[in-house]
């Protein structure tokens, strides 16, 4: 009997630290990541009169599709409708929530580990809200970085964001050829830790109980990398 007591304290031990060690869902940093309408459907071959930053994501730095039992209901964040549809707006389909389905199953379901974010108007709610309190377009605006003709140097670009927010930001641009004489600017990601404040998007605060095998690199969007600082950058107004 003693023996086997013992087995059994041993195996629930193993097993305790197998969940710790295999959990692909743990997360040490947010992304809010804000896309430039026109940027977006020169890529996608859309159209938008839209003429602010709007909401890619909230995406967490490790693990995606986590639960795919867990749909999207667009009447649980029904009050949150209005906003959705100007700050996080289907660029391709402008009456369709599928945007906000996808990004639910990608990445809220994973964000959804933390309680703070566990239930999709909590996700959803926190995006909106890290949206506006960073409220990207009025600052690139207050500094005179505004949609033009005219190139601006990256360091302008980056020196600003870094100055207001305080962290690294990064900033990601369309690069017409390996020597193209321009870059056009089309995503910049803020960084939260998970408390939600404010971290440098390249610091990565590592957990060593997590198989770097299931850790997710956000690093590229189609079409997208991070800007070349000694090229010029374009910002594109509307069309």
């Amino acid at each position: 009997m003693r023996s086997y007591s013992l087995f059994l304290l041993c195996l629930a031990a193993a097993l305790s630290s197998a969940s710790v060690i295999l959990s692909p869902h743990m997360w040490s940093k947010l992304i809010l990541t804000q896309q430039w309408p026109s940027t977006f459907c020169a890529m996608e071959h859309c159209h938008s009169n839209i003429s602010y930053w709007t909401i890619h994501g909230l995406w967490p730095d490790k693990g995606m599709d986590c639960n795919s039992s867990w749909h999207f209901n667009s009447s649980e964040i029904e009050d949150l409708l209005p906003d959705m549809e100007k700050s996080w707006p289907n660029l391709i389909k402008p009456s369709s929530s599928a945007f906000w389905k996808y990004e639910w199953h990608k990445h809220g379901t994973c964000a959804a580990q933390a309680a703070s974010l566990n239930s999709e108007h909590k996700y959803f709610s926190k995006a909106l809200e890290l949206y506006h309190k960073v409220d990207l377009n009025s600052v690139l605006i207050k500094y005179d970085i505004t949609p033009s003709e005219k190139y601006y140097k990256f360091s302008q670009i980056e020196g600003v964001l870094e100055n207001v927010y305080g962290i690294k930001p990064k900033i990601q641009c369309v690069h017409q050829s390996k020597n193209a004489a321009f870059q056009t600017l089309g995503q910049i990601e803020i960084c939260f830790d998970p408390d939600f404040n404010p971290l440098d998007c390249e610091k990565q605060l590592t957990m060593d109980t997590i198989p770097q095998g299931n850790w997710v690199t956000l690093d590229q969007a189609s079409g997208l990398s991070v800007c070349d600082v000694d090229t010029p950058v374009y910002y594109p107004p509307l069309p």
